[in-house]
C-alpha cells in the first residue's frame, strides 16, 4: 500500500510484513467544545484506513489522544463556572456519543494529556540535559535552531519564519521562534515540576504520548493538514531531538473542510457540529460525504454534498435488502461472480494507490447498481446473493458503513403488517394498504419494495430526508 507522505512529499510504501505492528498515532480533539464535521472527516479517513489494514490481516495499533489541558478548557471552565475536569470530562464523553454513533472503531489507547505529566517532564528533562532546550523567567522552551531540521515537515525554512511567522512575543525567549515545552502559571490547574508549578506546553503532550505507546520510528502519525505547522513540525523537532531517531516513518494528513465555500470559524456561526449533522442526514451519509472526495484534498459541506451522499447510501440501502431477500436458485451465477471478483480487485487497487476512496466508493456503488439492476428485473435469485453479499459486506466493513438494525419483536410486527398489506392489495383495498405502508414508514422507519410475488423491506435512516433526495 503507497501512502501520500507529507514529509517527502512523495508516495511512501506502507509494508505489513515489514513492521510487526502498524502503529498509528492521530492527534485528537483539544476537549472544550463539541466535535464538528472537520473532526469527523478526519477520524472517518483514518478508521477507514484503520479497518482496512485490518482486512488484509494486518496487526494495527491505534492510539488517539485527548487534549485535556489547554488555555481554551480553561477559559470555557471560567466562563461557565465549572472547572476544567468538569469541561474536559463533558466533551469527551460527548466525543464517544458522536463517533460511537458515526460507527468509528474505539482506538487501542486513548491517552489524555493529564495522565501524561510525569512522561512530559522527562521528555524535558531530557531535552535540557542536552542542550535543545532552555530555562526561562517564564518556562521551559526549545531551541529551534538546535534542530538543524526545522521546517522540513513544512517545508519552511528559518528565513521565512523569521521573516513572515505570527509569533508570540516573550523577552523570556533567547529566539522568538523558540517555543514552550513548560509554562509557569499559579492558577489550577498547574502540576509540580522540577523548575515549578505550571503546565505542559501543546506540542510536548502529544511527543510525550506518541513516544510513551510506540518504538520509534512508528508507521504512521496523522491529523488535519491545519497541524502540519507548528503542531507536527515541532513534535518532530523535540522527539528527534531527545531521541535521535526519525519519529515517525509517514506523515498523513486529511485536508480542511469548508461551510459553503467558507472558512468554520464561530464568528460567522457557520460551525456544524456532529451531532447536528447527525440529526438532519444519519452516520452513513456523512461516512459517504467523507470518502467520496481523496482525503488530502479540501471538501465542502453542503446541503447538495450531503443530499447526494444520502441518495448513494438509499441506493446501498435498496441493494442490502434485496440480497437479504433474495429468492429461487441458479440465475447467471458466472456474470455475478466475475462482476464481484473484478470489483474486488479494483477495490484494493483503490485502496491501495494513497487511500483512493473516491475511487473505491465508485467501484462499490457500480457493483450496488448492477445487483438493485438484477433484482428489479426480477432475476436476482438467492444462489446469486451467496457469492454477492461477501463482497458487499466485506467493502461495506472496510467503508464503516451499516444498515439500522431491527429488534427481533420490530421484525415480527413489521413483517405481520407487510402480510396485512399485501392481503389488503390482493383484495384491491389500496387506500387500506397505503395506509399501512404510511404506518411503517413513519411508526418504524420501514420502506417498501414491491415484486410480482412478494414485498421486501428495509429499516431506513433517515426517512424525512428521504422523501426529499429521489
Amino acid at each position: 500500500m503507497k501512502l501520500y507522505n507529507t514529509l517527502t512529499g512523495r508516495l511512501e510504501t506502507l509494508n505489513c510484513e515489514r513492521a510487526n505492528t502498524i502503529g498509528i498515532y492521530l492527534c485528537g480533539v483539544t476537549v472544550y467544545d463539541n466535535s464538528h464535521i472537520g473532526h469527523a472527516r478526519t477520524i472517518i479517513i483514518f478508521d477507514v484506513l484503520r479497518r482496512y489494514l485490518q482486512a488484509k490481516k494486518c496487526r494495527v495499533e491505534f492510539v488517539q489522544n485527548f487534549t485535556d489541558v489547554d488555555d481554551k478548557i480553561i477559559n470555557r471552565a471560567k466562563q461557565e463556572g465549572l472547572t476544567p475536569e468538569e469541561v474536559s470530562e463533558t466533551y469527551i464523553r460527548n466525543y464517544f456519543r458522536d463517533f460511537d454513533s458515526l460507527n468509528v472503531l474505539a482506538a487501542d489507547r486513548y491517552p489524555r494529556a493529564t495522565e501524561h505529566i510525569g512522561d512530559m517532564i522527562r521528555l524535558i528533562e531530557g531535552l535540557l540535559k542536552k542542550g535543545y532546550a532552555y530555562l526561562s523567567n517564564n518556562g521551559v522552551y526549545f531551541r529551534v535552531k538546535s534542530f538543524s531540521a526545522y521546517g522540513k515537515l513544512s517545508k519552511k525554512s528559518i528565513q521565512e519564519l523569521e521573516a513572515g511567522a505570527r509569533i508570540e512575543i516573550d523577552r523570556a525567549k533567547e529566539d522568538p521562534l523558540d517555543f514552550a515545552l513548560w509554562k509557569f502559571y499559579l492558577d489550577r490547574p498547574v502540576w509540580d515540576s522540577p523548575w515549578g508549578k505550571g503546565r505542559p506546553g501543546w506540542h510536548i503532550e502529544c511527543s510525550a504520548m506518541a513516544l510513551k505507546y510506540f518504538e520509534t520510528p512508528f508507521e504512521i502519525h496523522g491529523g488535519g493538514y491545519d497541524l502540519v505547522f507548528p503542531h507536527h513540525e515541532n513534535e518532530i523537532a523535540q522527539s528527534e531531538s531527545l531521541t535521535g531517531k526519525k519519529f515517525a516513518r509517514i506523515w498523513l494528513h486529511s485536508g480542511m473542510v469548508t461551510v459553503d465555500s467558507e472558512k468554520m470559524s464561530k464568528s460567522l456561526g457557520n460551525i456544524v457540529t456532529i451531532q447536528d449533522a447527525l440529526r438532519i442526514w444519519g452516520p452513513n451519509a456523512l461516512r459517504i460525504y467523507c470518502v467520496c472526495a481523496q482525503y488530502s484534498k479540501p471538501l465542502d459541506y453542503s446541503d447538495k454534498s450531503i443530499k447526494e451522499s444520502l441518495r448513494k447510501w438509499h441506493q446501498i440501502e435498496i441493494c442490502e435488502c434485496e440480497l437479504r431477500f433474495a429468492e429461487g436458485n441458479q440465475g447467471q451465477l458466472m456474470e455475478i461472480t466475475k462482476l464481484c471478483n473484478e470489483t474486488r480487485r479494483a477495490f484494493v487497487s483503490a485502496m491501495e494507490t494513497d487511500l483512493n476512496t473516491p475511487r473505491a466508493f465508485a467501484l462499490f456503488l457500480k457493483l450496488v447498481a448492477e445487483l438493485n439492476h438484477y433484482a428489479a428485473n426480477e432475476k436476482l435469485t438467492a444462489d446469486m446473493s451467496r457469492i454477492a453479499r461477501p463482497t458487499f459486506d466485506n467493502i461495506m466493513q472496510v467503508l464503516g458503513l451499516k444498515v439500522p438494525e431491527t429488534t427481533r419483536a420490530e421484525k415480527q410486527k413489521i413483517e405481520s403488517l407487510i402480510s396485512t398489506r399485501n392481503k389488503l392489495r390482493g383484495q384491491k383495498k389500496f387506500q387500506e394498504s397505503d395506509l399501512i405502508r404510511k404506518r411503517l414508514t413513519d411508526e418504524y422507519s420501514v420502506e417498501l419494495f414491491d415484486h410480482k410475488t412478494r414485498t421486501v423491506w428495509t429499516k431506513v435512516e433517515r426517512p424525512s430526508n428521504l422523501k426529499n433526495v429521489g
